[in-house]
């Protein structure tokens, strides 16, 4: 598989980058892709959202008025999860477990089947080396203005102090190393640009 090399003006350069087929060359898995960009979601909630149940919300089991002839509904508890203010009738708990399990095998060949969706969609660009000179994010700004680049997330093989402090304040820019790629930023952003060197991270990685 041959990925496009970018210069810094965004234009794709004379010669294309050879990349690995076990990386770059998958065959397209819906299924697959879906069922990790899931569990990755799935795993990052926290859980901890609770409500109170009859018995626990703050009441009193005096009957607010008598059965028969106020012209009212019965009502036996303030605590009625008919009434505002009365308990859930299954409250969450805290302690509910949201992980997913997905295989090691199964994690690779989708992330692999990712990036093989994204090069085939011209999506995924290589670049030499991508930095700026001070942490300022109206020159991170400027630069990706000047290559074309919108709402892009750059892989890189160190994380550059000035490239990480230029880009946090920017809404549709991340910048992370190859092993922070998670799934659902992949999918997530238009561009995925990466330097050389954090290609070879990749394929090492995943081949």
């Amino acid at each position: 598989m041959e990925l496009k090399l970018l210069n810094e003006q965004g234009i794709v350069a004379g010669k294309n980058v050879a990349a690995a087929d076990t990386v770059f060359g998958r065959d397209y898995n819906e299924a697959l892709i879906h069922q990790i960009v899931v569990a990755y979601a799935a795993n990052a909630r926290s859980g901890n959202r609770k409500q109170k149940d009859r018995e626990e919300v703050h009441h009193t089991t005096k009957k607010p008025w008598r059965q028969k002839g106020t012209g009212r509904a019965r009502a036996g508890m303030s605590s009625s999860p008919l009434w505002r203010g009365g308990g859930r009738i299954f409250p969450n708990s805290p302690d509910e477990n949201f992980t997913h399990k997905v295989n090691k095998k199964m994690f690779r060949a989708g992330i692999c089947s990712i990036f093989s969706q994204l090069a085939r969609e011209g999506r995924l660009s290589v670049v030499e080396n991508l930095s700026i000179e001070a942490p300022k994010t109206k020159l991170l700004s400027q630069k990706l203005q000047g290559m074309g680049l919108e709402s892009v997330m750059i892989i890189t093989d160190t994380l550059d102090e000035n490239l990480m402090l230029a880009s946090r304040n920017l809404p549709n820019v991340l910048v992370v190393e190859p092993r922070h790629a998670d799934p659902m930023s992949l999918v997530f952003y238009k561009k995925i640009v990466v330097t050389k060197a954090a290609l070879a991270m990749i394929e090492e990685m995943f081949a």
